[in-house]
């Protein structure tokens, strides 16, 4: 099990430490529930460093990204993030979704999710030589570096705090390279996150060497801003309706039953996992991801693998669920078969062998 890099930062400020995706991070800062809030309400941070970092240069980057990955990158401007972006295997299978930064044609940063670090990495590198793009590189830098996260509300007043002057004129997506941040260089200052705030340009991200992520961590504590955990951004993140890889989808799950459309092209050709892809598409599916909203008052949380109940039948089952104390409800997700999404329609989800009803919606929550 690798450590983050500021793990001993999480434990000087009383981080709740625990396994995640092969890393040892923390999972609270005493209250997810408040941690939660405070990115809703205010402001809080997160040491995201768990996440992949890789570099990909050379004259070829964007040809090679564009064979290996399902979106568009043609469309994605210079200092501009793709937003998520699905690597595929060669039966549509979704390896993960990753984050793209495009500094030049022929440089590109990437974030994978944590679990995936390996795995993208092996597979990225192995295309890359059956394809022939040898002149590519992609590098590692996960070690080497940060990533922390400053989400909600009052997310602009902190970073101008660190000094970052560019923060205010960012676009959502849009991140500026090499900046001052505390007298020392970021990699990137970003407008984005995971949480939902990002949407409202209400969410920055900090990629830095690690010596100068110390630094910002300490200074955020200083000038009053909650560290928060992987729980909290877990509930946010569901909130927000966004999918999690290894919980939400896998490579056995194709991007058209997820209902994952803003991470794939349906008009783009020439890519790892295309031709399935489409057949997918053209043949239609049996199952289709959909959100499922309790009714308040419901004091529930479901779980992985919940069944889900249409007129006495189990026609799916959650994939991901909590206790929304922001929206003062139940909230999951889930797989039901397609012929039972009936969005506005009535379910039954059975928890620890009660069935608690919920309607079926089109995420986001919030």
């Amino acid at each position: 099990m690798r450590e983050v890099p500021l793990v001993e930062l999480h434990r000087k400020y009383g981080g709740s430490l625990g396994e995640f995706g092969g890393w040892l991070t923390s999972f609270d800062f005493g209250n997810p529930v408040d941690e939660h809030l405070a990115v809703r309400n205010a402001v809080a941070f997160f040491d995201v460093s768990h996440m992949g970092r890789f570099v990909v240069r050379g004259r070829r980057a964007l040809d090679f990204l564009q064979r290996v990955f399902a979106k568009d990158l043609s469309k994605v401007k210079e200092g501009f993030m793709s937003g998520p972006a699905l690597l595929l295997n060669e039966d549509a299978g979704m390896i993960d979704d990753v984050m793209l930064y495009r500094v030049r044609e022929d440089l590109w940063y990437a974030v994978v999710n944590a679990p995936r670090i390996a795995r993208d990495f092996e597979w990225l590198n192995s295309w890359r030589s059956r394809l022939g793009f040898s002149d590519v590189e992609i590098e590692d830098v996960t070690a080497s570096t940060t990533l922390i996260a400053i989400q909600g509300p009052k997310a602009l007043e902190v970073i101008e705090n660190l000094g970052v002057k560019e923060a205010s004129s960012l676009r959502i997506l849009q991140f500026v390279e090499n900046v001052e941040v505390l007298g020392g260089r970021a990699t990137l200052v970003s407008r984005s996150g995971w949480t939902g705030e990002e949407v409202r340009s209400h969410g920055f991200e900090i990629w830095a060497p690690v010596e100068l992520g110390w630094r910002v961590f300490e200074k955020l504590v200083e000038l009053g801003v909650r560290p928060a955990g992987l729980i909290a951004r877990d509930t946010l993140r569901l909130e927000a309706g966004y999918l999690l890889s290894g919980v939400d989808f896998d490579e056995r799950t194709n991007p058209v039953e997820a209902r994952y459309w803003m991470a794939f092209d349906l008009d783009k050709r020439d890519y790892v996992g295309y031709e399935r892809l489409e057949e997918r598409y053209r043949e239609g599916i049996d199952r289709i991801r959909v959100g499922l909203r309790f009714k308040k008052g419901a004091r529930v949380v479901p779980r992985h693998g919940d069944p889900v109940l249409i007129g006495g039948r189990e026609v799916g089952y959650v994939t991901s669920g909590t206790y929304s104390a922001y929206l003062e409800r139940a909230i999951a997700m889930g797989y039901v078969s397609s012929r039972y999404a009936y969005i506005g329609g009535t379910a039954y989800v059975s928890c620890r062998g009660k069935l608690y009803e919920a309607k079926i919606v089109e995420p986001p929550f919030i």
